[in-house]
Order: structure tokens, then C-alpha cells, then sequence
């Protein structure tokens, strides 16, 4: 039995009957700069506002982007539970308001190589983190890399984070473009949608979200919806250069209003998830198939 099929096994064992699924939404991007990391913790913030519970998992291993402006560094993160048998709750770091954050770590790199046992404590964890909170956020590193790449191939719902710079579109496309090209990819089972930062206007998001959306449609018969865009905004340099969250510190400058509108979307726009793909459990799954 291979380690998908013990996974899945799993998952179909330990999955309660009437267990409310945490809905999973993967932050990436074609290239690192361009302020992933910021839209991540931004909207974990404003779904806080807006009364959702959310916890943010670091998959950026080799930064620590989301701890810097947390201020929290974690004490255990996704290898200490995987390897040495510390509980989930132990590995959830407290951010401002209460947001919870995982750090992935070393223990996303050995994830293909579990044993039985390993994968027995991943999923019995994965249960009880479906339950603790309402959005999982995981903020994945930048480009095609191996780990990027499996990450956004088995979410169901992604934020394609771009700026209006060429090479960012440029790269963003390479990215669509691999990840079409992963054998784990269903195309009609996940939602991708486009985040436009940096914009000097709503109409330069638009601008570029038709180009991307153009190229990807005409070369690889594929698509992306339009989710919004994040304004040039000295305040949120000034925020980000102080290693603090704008929509905490300036609640009414144009990006944290920005931000807002997106969280609410997140929450009106709730896409039509097939059950199969509901849940950090079954990403996990289709992460490890």
C-alpha cells in the first residue's frame, strides 16, 4: 500500500460524521516581493473583524515573513509534532487578535517520506485543526519550487498575488503554466483567483488581470477570475518597514480598506466546493497523491 492510499485511509477512518470543515485558501505567487506574506496576514486580520476565526500556515520555508510582523516566533512548528510528538495546540503560535500561526519548517521537505505511524499523527492533528478554526491561510513560497507547486495543486481555492510590473506577469503566467503542466492538478476542482498589488488604480488591476487572464486562456485553454487589487499606499510601506500589520495600525488607509473589501468577498463569495476538496484533511490527501 502506498503512502496516498494509507493517507487516504486515514482520513476516511478518523473523519467524524458532523465536523465543520476550516476553509483553505493558498496565498502564492509567480516571484518572491511582491507582498504575499502582507496580503496574508492583512486578511487574516480583517477576517478577524469580520468574527472568523483564522490560523495561518507558513509554507515559506527559509523566511519568516509572517513571524517578523507578528512579532511571534514560534517555540514548535510542523516537524516538532510530525517527529518528536507534540500536539497541535502546541504548535499553534497566538498572532495579534488571537490569529493562530503554524510554522511549517523543516517538516513540509519530509512529508513524502512519512511512515505509518507519522502519517497517523499528521492526520489525527489535521482533524482537530478543521475544527479549531474557520479559514487556514497558508502562505506558500514563490515561484514553481517543488513544495509551491504541490501546495497549490491540491488547494481547492488559490490567491495568485501579482504586481503590475511585466516580469510579474510574466511570472505569474510561468506559474499557471507549471501548475497546469503537475499531474496532481484538476483544473475544474480548484479556484484561482488574481489579486493585483501595488496598483495606482482599479482600472491598472483590471489592466492587468486582462492580460494575464488573455495569455492564459489563449495558450493554455485555462482561467483565472479577477478577485481585486491592493493600492500603492505610503502608509502601508511605512507600516510594512516598521514590521507592523496596516490593518491594525492605520484601520483607515486605502490598502487596510482594501484589504477589508477583500476578506468581506472572501466571505459573500464562498465558491462551490466539491466535498472531496473540503478541509486541510483532504488537501493533505490530494498534497500527498
Amino acid at each position: 500500500m502506498d503512502q496516498a492510499e494509507q493517507l487516504r485511509n486515514m482520513v476516511k477512518s478518523k473523519q467524524p460524521r458532523s465536523v465543520s470543515k476550516a476553509r483553505v485558501i493558498t496565498i502564492t505567487s509567480g516571484k518572491g516581493g511582491v507582498g504575499k506574506s502582507n496580503i496574508a496576514v492583512n486578511l487574516a486580520v480583517q477576517l478577524r473583524k469580520l468574527g472568523k476565526r483564522v490560523i495561518i500556515f507558513d509554507a515559506d520555508m527559509g523566511l519568516a515573513n509572517v513571524e517578523v510582523m507578528f512579532g511571534a516566533i514560534p517555540k514548535y512548528n510542523l516537524s516538532d509534532m510530525i517527529y518528536h510528538g507534540k500536539k497541535l495546540k502546541e504548535i499553534i503560535s497566538e498572532g495579534p487578535m488571537e490569529i493562530g500561526f503554524i510554522s511549517g519548517g523543516n517538516g513540509i521537505t519530509g512529508m513524502n517520506n512519512l511512515t505509518r505511524n507519522q502519517l497517523s499523527r499528521l492526520v489525527n492533528n489535521l482533524n482537530e485543526l478543521d475544527e479549531l478554526t474557520d479559514f487556514i491561510l497558508i502562505d506558500t513560497g514563490a515561484g514553481i519550487a517543488n513544495n509551491v507547486m504541490e501546495f497549490v495543486s491540491s488547494s481547492p481555492e488559490v490567491l495568485l498575488v501579482l504586481t503590475p510590473e511585466p516580469s510579474s506577469l510574466t511570472d505569474s503566467y510561468s506559474l499557471i503554466k507549471a501548475l497546469y503542466g503537475n499531474p496532481g492538478f484538476v483544473r475544474h476542482s480548484t479556484n484561482i483567483e488574481v489579486v493585483v498589488n501595488r496598483t495606482v488604480s482599479s482600472d491598472d488591476g483590471q489592466l492587468v488581470y486582462d492580460k494575464l487572464s488573455s495569455v492564459i486562456s489563449k495558450f493554455l485553454q485555462g482561467e483565472v477570475h479577477f478577485f481585486g487589487t491592493i493600492p500603492q499606499d505610503g502608509l502601508l510601506e511605512k507600516s510594512v518597514r516598521a514590521q507592523k500589520i496596516v490593518s491594525m495600525t492605520v484601520p483607515n488607509a486605502r490598502s487596510a480598506k482594501a484589504f477589508e473589501r477583500l476578506a468581506q468577498s472572501l466571505i459573500d463569495g464562498e465558491p462551490n466546493i466539491e466535498p472531496d476538496r473540503q478541509g486541510i484533511r483532504e488537501l493533505f490527501y490530494n498534497f500527498f497523491k
